[in-house]
């Protein structure tokens, strides 16, 4: 297999092996975003683990991110983090400690406490990994899941695509950009979208829920919007129907991909977030976005699942929403066409 995420239908089969466990309100399944536990009647235990592969700058703000996303769009309020960070033979201690103030920051930046974790020089590297273990907090009945969605609904995504790809991008590869022709004022701006507007999407994700009913969330990450998309689409049992031009696509996304030959659906997503609410929802669902300076767009709706997926081209043709094997950050870092 390549890079990347597992194919689908091989994670959903080794998924659907895993037995019902003691007190599991959420458990692993295809695009479902966190675990859920009950730990007492009043209070349910959120948990995701994520590791950060692609990138190697700033990893450590990455790692808390990204773990942090999946709990904001469960509705959960991250609170812990463990991070089981990994380096390759030969790093120095600057790099050790360069990742460890990075945790701290990026934990401090959004009120999470440091925890835990292990680190060790691994075999086998040639970059430093960082597996992250978010945990947090959420009341019973406010629990959001990918699951949710009902034909009818509104899908929103905010801030637009790719946020955490153009970034990571820009980080990883400005060589290359360089050698493209992208000037240096345009990888700086590229990279600065990791900051502003940013990978976390606890201020939407928390806005939404307090504001409407959110019957489905989910954080798309790698992959890219497409993937993202399939996999609410797996979860809830649904169909979509996504409108090309009402998709925003960053300006630095669009340099940055037509520059390396990579198409911005299948570039990982962090940073955005795909929610399904009530079609009469939808207005104020966008209103309290904007009002906290959260670009957001409708960009289109959820169907009956016989109707599948569907991609809306400017002109009105209808084809597949596109899919990728792979993300096309991993893509590129492998060299491949």
């Amino acid at each position: 297999m390549k890079p990347g995420k597992l194919p689908p239908h091989l994670l959903a089969s080794l998924l659907a092996q895993v037995p019902p466990g003691e007190r599991v309100i959420v458990g692993p399944r295809y695009g479902a975003d966190a675990a859920v536990l009950e730990v007492r009647p009043d209070r349910l235990l959120v948990a995701k683990c994520d590791p950060i592969t692609f990138a190697t700058e700033v990893i450590g703000w990455y790692a808390v991110a990204v773990n942090g996303n999946d709990l904001a769009v469960s509705g959960a309020r991250p609170l812990w983090f463990l991070a089981t960070v990994l380096l390759p033979p030969g790093a120095g201690e600057q790099q050790a400690r360069e990742i460890f103030a990075q945790l701290l920051a990026a934990c401090a930046d959004q009120g999470i406490a440091l925890v835990g974790g292990h680190t060790e020089i691994t075999l086998g590297l040639d970059r430093p990994v960082v597996v992250g273990c978010m945990l947090g907090e959420v009341e019973p009945g406010r629990v959001v899941t990918s699951a949710g969605a009902r034909p009818g609904d509104a899908l929103l995504l905010t801030k637009g695509i790719a946020v955490e790809g153009t970034a990571l991008l820009a980080r990883e590869a400005a060589e290359a950009l360089a050698r493209a022709g992208v000037s240096r004022p345009a990888v700086q701006r590229a990279a600065e979208l990791l900051f502003a507007p940013g990978i976390s999407v606890a201020r939407e994700a928390q806005a939404l829920c307090q504001q409407v009913s959110v019957h489905a969330m989910h954080d798309p990450t790698e992959g890219g919007l497409a993937t993202g998309l399939a996999e609410l689409a797996a979860a809830s049992g649904v169909g979509l129907r996504v409108e090309r031009c009402r998709v925003p696509v960053l300006p630095e996304t669009q340099e940055v991909c037509q520059a390396l030959g990579l198409d911005p659906w299948g570039l990982i997503a962090s940073g955005s977030v795909l929610a399904a609410v009530a079609l009469q929802e939808a207005d104020h669902a966008l209103a309290a976005l904007h009002a906290l300076g959260i670009a957001a767009e409708v960009i289109g709706a959820v169907t009956a699942p016989e109707a599948g997926l569907v991609l809306v081209e400017p002109d009105g043709g209808e084809r597949p929403l596109p899919s990728f094997e792979r993300d096309e950050v991993a893509r590129f870092l492998e060299g491949a066409p």
